[in-house]
């Protein structure tokens, strides 16, 4: 846990490099994954890794927005910034789970939805607001945990969900700081005064009863130093899927639109 940090500095942590990424949580945290790929459309994305895991001999579906570790790796997974195929694909996943009666685990870390000239001729809007649509009526519970950056509607169609966690030093914001202040002061330059104000951290977001938890981070999260947060979110999607192992169908979808309907 660090205190004292600015707005800003948070953001430059939820972007670091050495952060762990999706793809380090679902090894760490759950047995057997198969990912499986493609949307069915047009292609794979790799900027979403997804499939079928195990969590305390109980079948899963997780789904991550995967960023590289450098600048080769980047470039494969588009800087974690998905196409419409990528939600597409998790969408595909996330409607076979509630086939099968399988919970659903998603971890958000992108600064938004790819926004090239090609995602917009394959339906970029289209796929984030059918995910929107969709999510709002799966039967079975949904956990999104924000991991790293949460931008804008690229994160959103990871999170209409029961339940919303972030990392103690992660971001979930409508615009990043850049964007906020190139359009309100006309200068990119600004972005730690604009992160002040957007109310993107995890502690502005709980009390504006955004998000449901924070999960304490480490001094310096790192992949060598998450084994003890490992233990802890464990422990909580434990207690996650206990809460919701004896609601109905019905119930999980009720709760799910009265959360978003009391914001």
């Amino acid at each position: 846990m660090i205190d004292n940090l600015t707005p800003w500095d948070k953001v430059k942590l939820a972007r670091h490099i050495n952060r762990p990424t999706s793809s380090d949580y679902i090894s760490k945290i759950f047995d057997s994954f198969i990912e499986l790929h493609g949307d069915r459309y047009y292609g794979d994305d790799n900027a979403v890794v997804a499939g079928i895991a195990k969590f305390n001999n109980q079948n899963i579906t997780v789904i991550g927005q995967q960023k590289g570790k450098n600048l080769k790796e980047n470039k494969k997974r588009n800087y974690g910034m998905p196409r419409p195929e990528g939600y597409r694909k998790a969408l595909r996943l996330m409607k076979q789970a509630n086939k099968f009666k399988r919970p659903i685990i998603l971890l958000v870390d992108t600064p938004g939805a790819f926004c090239g000239i090609e995602a917009e001729e394959r339906g970029q809007g289209e796929a984030i607001a059918r995910n929107l649509y969709e999510m709002s009526d799966l039967q079975v519970p949904i956990l999104s945990i924000v991991i790293g950056e949460g931008g804008s509607g690229g994160a959103l169609a990871f999170g209409v969900s029961n339940e919303v966690w972030m990392l103690e030093n992660s971001i979930y914001s409508v615009i990043s700081p850049e964007g906020f202040a190139s359009i309100i002061w006309k200068d990119g330059k600004k972005a730690p005064e604009a992160a002040g104000l957007l109310k993107l951290t995890a502690h502005d977001l709980l009390e504006l009863n955004i998000i449901d938890k924070i999960i304490e981070e480490p001094e310096e999260l790192t992949l060598d130093s998450m084994d003890d947060l490992i233990t802890i979110i464990k422990s909580e999607i434990e207690q996650f899927l206990e809460r919701y192992a004896s609601i109905s169908e019905n119930e999980i979808v009720a709760s799910r639109y009265e959360r978003f309907r009391s914001m």
